[in-house]
């Protein structure tokens, strides 16, 4: 099942036995747990019906003696399993999961990896199951995902917004809802969230940021590159080099290829390059400024600089150094 039908069919109160939820991405899993958590029992039947425990702090016949037991003056009882991928001999639950009860809704929350699917145990829940793999969201991806949940919240979010907030919140999709949830609070049902509102309510500016220094280099403007380096450079913890490298070598391998689209319509561009359309001006911007031969030269740069920022071919010179001389390679 999708992460969109289980939560529908938790809505509409058709459960099932056991739920093994999985994946890099810890985000859908706890959604999911928490949604049933918060639908299967009333607040009165969860003194008595919910039991939550830890992996690491519980064992195989405590759980399985937990999920034998019968309700109290319910339909059901909620056991959730956190960090299940802790739990020592994890493969020994089959003597409950080959044959639960109905009555029970165990939940097995085994976060940042995938189960080696060769052992048995794991085929066999995947099958009696619902059983659920949440994957790692690519960077380059995160900007549309936050646009989508915006709106599945009702409200919008501009372009740059989305890049700004995933620039500077990663790709921890929970984070990201904490934050997102804060800058709803005050807005109207159907509001836009702007660059200029993030700026003013979580405290996150875009004045001195990886997509203003992409812009400045996209436009071979020295002046305000070089003043978002030294701000960066006074801010080392926020801006590692090898983060700025990574991001600057992304955003430079977007513009080689927007060399070679042979359809730069919009949308076929857009698709191509995992980008929003409202960025493809920057990325056609950029091309005229620098040839193929220029961005090979570039992407070269970036990965002299990747070796120097983890000590190779570096004996001595601080990060700040290396980044205002990468920075200068790039625009001469």
């Amino acid at each position: 099942m999708t992460y969109e039908q289980i939560i529908e069919n938790i809505r509409k109160k058709i459960y099932h036995p056991i739920y093994f939820l999985t994946g890099e991405e810890p985000f859908y899993i706890d959604e999911i747990a928490d949604s049933l958590l918060d639908n299967v029992l009333s607040e009165m039947e969860k003194e008595f019906n919910l039991t939550v425990l830890y992996g690491k702090d519980t064992d195989v016949i405590a759980i399985d003696a937990a999920a034998r037991r019968y309700p109290m003056m319910s339909n059901y009882q909620v056991l959730i399993i956190r960090e299940a991928q802790t739990l020592d001999k994890i493969e020994e639950l089959e003597r409950y999961t080959k044959a639960p009860l109905k009555s029970t809704i165990l939940v097995l929350c085994y976060k940042y990896k995938k189960p080696d699917k060769r052992k048995k145990f794991f085929k066999d829940i995947e099958k009696n199951s619902v059983y659920f793999e949440s994957p790692k969201i690519k960077e380059d991806k995160l900007p549309e995902w936050i646009k989508n949940y915006t709106r599945k919240k009702g409200y919008d979010i501009s372009p740059e917004a989305s890049e700004l907030l995933a620039e500077y919140l990663g790709s921890d999709l929970g984070k990201i809802a904490n934050e997102t949830a804060k800058l709803m609070l005050n807005l109207e049902k159907g509001s836009e969230i702007s660059v200029s509102y993030i700026e003013k309510n979580i405290g996150i500016t875009k004045e001195y940021s990886i997509f203003e220094l992409q812009n400045a280099l996209g436009k071979k403007d020295f002046y305000q590159a070089n003043r978002i380096v030294n701000n960066f450079n006074s801010n080392p913890k926020e801006n590692p080099l090898i983060k700025t490298i990574v991001l600057l070598y992304g955003y430079f391998m977007k513009v080689f290829k927007y060399h070679y689209l042979t359809d730069k319509s919009m949308n076929a561009a857009a698709s191509v390059l995992s980008c929003s359309p409202y960025f493809l001006k920057d990325y056609e911007y950029a091309s005229k400024r620098y040839s193929v031969e220029k961005l090979k030269h570039v992407i070269g740069i970036l990965k002299e600089y990747n070796l120097k920022a983890i000590g190779i071919n570096n004996n001595s010179t601080e990060t700040g150094e290396l980044m205002k001389e990468m920075i200068y390679k790039i625009l001469h």
